[in-house]
């Protein structure tokens, strides 16, 4: 008998530290996996997929979804109080020492030695301003939660699209870099091969070479500069800071993509802003009802079931029981609070009017902002076709006077002279391009047009 109890004694004792380890074990797994961050990463990767990428990794937009799930719970917790509350109480008194009264000039003890009482309760309410509030709000405080988000996540899209063209200006520029020097290196040949057969001084080569040397130096300083704007853009799209980020580009795509209706006008309901205030000012009329509820009392149901256990012997306790039973509707109304309520009503009446003002001075913002980025994007895009032609020129000029030079005609001095021209214009269109585009943004942003 003793033999086969204990392998099963054994097997019992096991498989209790298995259940207590993991149980244990559970929550610590869960945390861990809860707090992994994203370590996925991009391969060339275009602006509407960093921005997907930055929506979806960027620590300020988890957050905002953990504020939305906090306020879920933060408002099933208030409407909890909806439903009966039921309760169990339970005590176990022993009294070593019994009261005596005087009763009729004899001391009589009251009571006995042993005592042991359970209680169940269960409540109801039947009018709270306090659960009134949270049933008739929960859409609406939910509502804000979401549009926090939204918030949030425009924001992070305009922020990102602007690092985005930032560093293709700084690459561009890296690449126009790279093809003058291979333009110089050739200048400082042909100028060089001139000098040793004779035709021209060494003050053509001496110039070839400043020039090689500016540009190598203007090109290392931006690819240090590249470096640090991409690292800017990684932690607005919140990606790894030791994988490489590559982008992905169509020149020609963008320039499709630049035109925009300017006869637009801006719509405020399209704007995440107006829309938080909106439903700002519903809670604020809520809370003011709120307030004025407070002249109302508070009703409830109460009822209890009692089992009461008393005797002298401790062993008899719970031979015999007294029970107990009782049900109440209680009604509470204050009096008189020193005009506390009178002042929270009208303190919630002049937050309701604030917000009435905090939307009228978003809406004249609103129009300044758009009337803004109308201007910067329509003086954007004039630089930008003056840009556009002024490359076409450049390069024109450029190939001329390089013919000329070897021909003879010109001086290396106007070889340099044009050569500085085609590459500013050449710069100075693709940041013009990026300014549009950037423009382009701001505009969309004010008509509340960017919805993610």
């Amino acid at each position: 008998m003793n033999d086969q109890s204990k392998p099963e004694r054994t097997l019992r004792l096991a498989l209790s530290i298995a259940f207590v380890l993991f149980y244990s074990l559970t929550p610590l797994l869960a945390q861990n996996e809860a707090g992994k961050r994203s370590e996925e990463t991009l391969e060339n990767a275009n602006l509407e997929g960093i921005i997907q990428y930055a929506i979806k990794n960027q620590p300020v937009i988890q957050k905002s979804l953990i504020d939305e799930r906090i306020t879920e719970n933060q408002i099933r917790s208030k409407l909890a109080d909806w439903y009966p509350q039921i309760n169990f109480n339970y005590n176990l008194q022993h009294n070593f020492i019994v009261q005596t009264s005087i009763i009729a000039g004899n001391p009589v003890k009251l009571g006995v030695r042993n005592v042991s009482a359970a209680q169940f309760t269960l409540s109801q309410q039947i009018f709270n301003r306090d659960v009134l509030l949270a049933n008739r709000t929960r859409a609406d405080v939910q509502l804000q939660a979401s549009q926090n988000t939204g918030f949030n996540k425009i924001d992070i899209a305009v922020n990102v699209s602007k690092a985005f063209y930032d560093v293709l200006a700084t690459s561009q520029q890296i690449r126009v870099a790279t093809e003058d020097i291979v333009r110089l290196e050739r200048s400082l040949k042909d100028a060089g091969n001139q000098y040793k057969a004779g035709i021209a001084d060494k003050i053509d080569y001496k110039r070839a070479t400043i020039s090689l040397n500016n540009t190598r130096a203007n090109k290392k300083s931006n690819e240090e500069i590249l470096k640090a704007k991409l690292e800017y853009l990684k932690s607005l799209m919140g990606y790894p800071a030791e994988k490489e980020l590559r982008i992905a580009y169509d020149t020609l795509q963008m320039e499709r993509e630049m035109m925009l209706d300017t006869l637009q006008s801006p719509d405020f309901n399209n704007r995440i802003e107006f829309q938080l205030l909106t439903t700002q000012k519903r809670l604020a009329e809520a809370n003011l009802q709120y307030n004025k509820w407070s002249y109302l009392p508070n009703v409830s149901l109460n009822g209890a079931y009692n089992l009461n256990f008393q005797n002298n012997q401790f062993t008899d306790l719970y031979g015999r029981n007294y029970p107990n039973s009782f049900g109440l509707i209680t009604l509470s109304l204050p009096i008189f609070q020193g005009g506390k309520r009178k002042a929270n009503v009208n303190q919630a009446q002049w937050q309701l009017k604030r917000t009435d003002w905090d939307i009228l001075g978003l809406k004249m913002n609103i129009s300044s902002e758009y009337a803004t980025a109308l201007a910067n994007y329509k003086g954007n895009l004039t630089n930008l076709l003056a840009q556009k032609e002024n490359v076409d020129l450049a390069r024109e000029v450029y190939d001329v006077i390089q013919l000329q030079y070897r021909s003879g005609i010109k001086t290396y001095l106007e070889v340099v002279t044009s050569e500085t021209d085609l590459r500013l214009a050449r710069i100075n269109y693709y940041n013009a391009l990026y300014d549009v585009l950037a423009s382009k943004i701001d505009v969309q942003k004010a008509l509340g047009q960017l919805n993610y």
